[in-house]
């Protein structure tokens, strides 16, 4: 009876092990990142494991007990929650593998043994069940669980009832006695064991979430960083006592502009005040104190060295769903406007110079007429005045119509008007003026050379404006050459654009002076007016194109004009 008792007990703790295995396998395998992608499948799989382990160990015991004690396997227990649990193709395998067993050490064969130590009578009823089992609530899965142990083993325990023919050591009255300890030790082994699996089930689905919720914080908190330092602006945030705690990449650059050698481990710490003059720390640190304690957002100019900066203090709050929510700190947005300062003050200048240009060329205007009045007088009074004098009102005629000519050019470079133009080329402007230019060339000594690219399209121009330029630019270059010098002009295609070159062999133009040469009323010459290269510009400008000059003293010097196709 000792025995007998002592089988039950040894089956019923090696029927529940399997289950209670399963985390020392779990943990050893958990470490590989194949196992981390799919857990649930890693944890049947070792239930499976421990399951044919105890089965067959439960199996052997039943075997090797008989005649001692009644021959009851309690390996139905573990195979039993196998088929509920796992996989269709696991639950099969486990199953042949528990016959096969049988086989293997069952000699000498019978019906009843066979019937008896595997239990397979009910192993359909299982399977049927197994399809719907994984839907239940936990409550019915252990009556389910309940309910198929207690079946097999009450099925065993009739079975067993013609083998205690006088084979076995104990009376009828204790075999039934024994056959419930079976029973009622089994249905504890498998409502324990599918308790322990629900538990390692929820345990292991608040541990994914977990995961889950981890891995998109730190996707989302990657994303954050990604955004913060990918926006043009300086950003840092702050705790309530002004601390930096964190900066993107943009605040440490501007930061590493004022401070070289400057890194975010720097920086992280240290008080927000450094990122202003000392003149306007308070200033900064009040503006956080007013973003912490009362919530407010404000905004300051603030200065450090030649750099501007408008500077923005937001709160910060703590996540809470309550209305009354707390500030936690406070994030510093910084916007580098020295540029846009800049602007705005060559704007206000460009205003005040367009109204004085206005006005200069009204009364430039204005002037024109009487000095035409008065040129026509001295044209009379010369006719009425004796020879000895004509080489005065000569002097004073020429005079009044260089005045006039300066009037002229001023006209034009104050004029802001929309150019009219059409398609032109390019080589026909040139050509039109080859003749004057040559004549000019003559006089001088000098010579023109003309290389045009004959791949140059056709452009929209303004055929008189670009008339005035080449010629302005062609008797620069002329009056900067002496005798036998060659004044070349040249068309050719830069990319997508076509480029005039007008190029003197003269004797050149020192680069400090190359910097104001389009200045109004900059000029290198004895006579000059400073307002041609002025006047070619603004004509060049108002066709959405570029002049620009080379030169190297005692080289010559080119001017280079460039149109958009």
């Amino acid at each position: 009876m000792m025995v007998a008792l002592k089988d039950i007990l040894l089956q019923v703790l090696l029927a529940g092990s399997a289950v209670f295995l399963i985390p020392f396998f779990y943990l050893g395998l958990s470490k590989t990142a194949q196992a981390k992608a799919d857990r649930n499948g890693m944890m049947l799989n070792c239930l499976a494991v421990t399951s044919a382990a105890t089965m067959l160990l439960c199996l052997l015991f039943a075997h090797y007990a008989y005649p001692a004690a009644i021959p009851i396997s309690l390996g139905v227990v573990p195979l039993t929650i196998s088929i509920l649990y796992c996989r269709p193709v696991v639950g099969l395998t486990l199953t042949l593998l528990h016959v096969i067993a049988y086989f293997l050490i069952g000699h000498p064969y019978t019906l009843y043994e066979f019937l008896l130590q595997t239990g397979i009578l009910l192993y359909p009823i299982v399977w049927l069940t197994a399809k719907r089992f994984k839907h239940y609530t936990r409550s019915r899965k252990m009556t389910m669980v309940s309910s198929l142990i207690a079946a097999e083993l009450i099925v065993s325990a009739l079975l067993c009832i013609p083998l205690m023919d006088g084979n076995l050591t104990f009376s009828l009255t204790q075999g039934i006695g024994i056959m419930l300890g079976y029973i009622i030790g089994a249905v504890l082994a498998g409502s324990f064991s599918m308790l322990w699996i629900e538990h390692m089930h929820h345990h292991q689905g608040l541990e994914q979430h977990l995961s889950e919720v981890h891995h998109q914080y730190i996707s989302e908190t990657e994303k954050l960083h990604q955004i913060l330092n990918a926006v043009p602006l300086s950003i840092a945030t702050v705790d309530p006592d002004g601390t930096v705690q964190f900066v993107n990449d943009t605040m440490e650059q501007t930061a590493r502009n004022q401070l070289p050698c400057t890194t975010t481990s720097n920086l992280i710490g240290l008080p927000v005040s450094q990122f202003v003059e000392q003149g306007q720390a308070e200033r900064l640190e009040n503006s956080i104190r007013k973003a912490v304690v009362h919530g407010e957002i404000n905004g300051m100019t603030v200065r450090y060295g030649s750099y501007v900066f408008q500077s923005r203090t937001v709160p910060i709050y703590a996540l809470s769903h309550e209305r009354s929510r707390e500030v936690t700190g406070a994030m510093l947005i910084i916007q580098d406007i020295t540029e846009l300062e800049m602007l705005r003050s060559e704007l206000d200048n460009v205003d005040r110079l367009s109204l004085v240009g206005q006005m200069a060329a009204s009364i430039t205007h204005e002037v024109r007429n009487p000095m035409a009045v008065v040129r026509g007088f001295l044209q009379l009074m010369q006719e009425k005045s004796p020879e000895s004098l004509d080489h005065y009102y000569q002097i004073v005629l020429e005079e009044l119509d260089r005045a006039n000519s300066i009037i002229n050019d001023f006209l034009s470079l104050a004029q802001n008007r929309i150019s009219e133009k059409e398609e032109s080329q390019l080589h026909d402007i040139i050509h039109e003026l080859s003749p004057l230019l040559w004549a000019d060339a003559n006089l001088r000594g000098q010579s023109i050379e003309l290389m045009l690219d004959h791949n140059v399209p056709k452009l929209h121009l303004n055929t008189k404006e670009i008339k005035q330029v080449v010629l302005n630019l062609a008797r620069n270059g002329m009056e900067a050459m002496t005798e036998k010098g060659v004044l070349t002009l040249e068309t050719r295609m830069v990319d997508d654009k076509v480029e005039l070159c007008v190029h003197d062999t003269g004797a050149g133009i020192a680069q400090p002076k190359q910097e104001k040469l389009f200045e109004p009323f900059y000029t290198t010459k004895a006579k000059g007016t400073g307002l041609g290269l002025s006047m070619c510009r603004s004509i060049v400008e108002r066709h959405n194109g570029t002049i620009t000059v080379e030169s190297q003293e005692g080289e010559g010097t080119t001017f280079k004009v460039s149109f958009q196709r």
